[in-house]
């Protein structure tokens, strides 16, 4: 009785160290997962704005040329 009484406390004792490790390997991993997330975004982000500065700068050049060619057209007409 006393050595199955021991046996099961050990057992007991292993079983609930193997589920705090579990834990905290979910945990762990749960972590890592949302770090993950959160640069993907910041990266999907980035590369928005970048794009809409690009398209900025290319319209920026697009008006400026036109209203040149319209400005030199009156200058010279």
């Amino acid at each position: 009785m006393q050595r199955s009484l021991a046996q099961l406390e050990q057992a007991f004792y292993e079983e609930a160290r193997a589920d705090r490790i579990r834990r905290e390997r979910l945990a762990a991993k749960a972590a890592q997962r949302a770090r993950r997330r959160q640069l993907e975004k910041l990266h999907k982000r980035g590369s928005i704005r970048y794009a809409l500065l690009v398209l900025t700068l290319i319209a920026t050049a697009v008006v400026v040329t036109i209203a040149m060619f319209e400005t030199l057209y009156h200058v010279m007409g």
